[in-house]
């Protein structure tokens, strides 16, 4: 690794906030096509037609006001109105907004997976509290060593917004779990990254279908 000689670390004490609550008190609810997501705050924003998703600040990632969240949301709306998608898989679900929204818009069927089992609680919370009793199954599961994803796979659609190196690592085990037709929407990617991620899953047999960009960051639909 490289090291930093001139670098000097600096130790600084914050006050224990919960900074992820504080920066949304202020937060304007996030549109992606139809999909509005919102704090309790905001309920009064959702229109008809709206599909609104119910995210308070918790202490899991994706609020919607990520660019990868928003630009996955943006996405999935419109291969949900592009083609037929019986299951889904949201894997990294975080928030569980992406699962959310996807049950939500198509009333299928979805998994959603975390490493992490709190992200893995906040999801199902998440998930009661905009009316879903059941229609996701969660699962705390690092990569693809899981029975959820024999039992439910394989998918029609494959939602990982995750992060670059960690695609590609799942590259080649990402596309055993996808159904012949199937659909890869990927994000947690910065627009350098992008070839890289292309690369890894064209050598696991998927074609680059499109590419959106929001903020420096970058969401990538792949198909069989």
């Amino acid at each position: 690794g490289e090291s930093f000689p001139a670098f000097k670390l600096e130790r600084e004490t914050l006050p224990d906030i919960d900074w992820i609550a504080k920066s949304l008190e202020g937060l304007k609810p996030v549109r992606a096509g139809r999909f509005l997501v919102h704090g309790s705050h905001d309920r009064d924003k959702v229109k008809p037609g709206d599909i609104g998703i119910l995210i308070d600040a918790g202490q899991a990632f994706g609020t919607g006001h990520h660019g990868t969240t928003a630009g996955c949301l943006n996405m999935i709306g419109d291969v949900l109105k592009s083609r037929r998608v019986r299951n889904a898989l949201d894997l990294g679900t975080g928030s569980g907004v992406l699962a959310i929204a996807t049950h939500l818009m198509a009333r299928m069927p979805v998994v959603a997976t975390d490493i992490d089992p709190v992200a893995t609680r906040v999801a199902r919370d998440n998930a009661k509290i905009n009316g879903i009793a059941n229609g996701i199954a969660f699962a705390t599961a690092p990569g693809f060593h899981h029975a959820i994803f024999r039992e439910h796979g394989p998918f029609d659609l494959i939602i990982a917004n995750i992060l670059a190196r960690p695609l590609m690592k799942l590259a080649a085990s990402l596309v055993r779990h996808l159904a012949d037709n199937g659909t890869v929407v990927l994000s947690g990617i910065l627009s350098e990254q992008r070839w890289k991620v292309i690369a890894a899953y064209n050598g696991a047999g998927l074609k680059h279908r499109r590419t959106t960009w929001m903020n420096g960051w970058v969401t990538i639909e792949l198909v069989r």
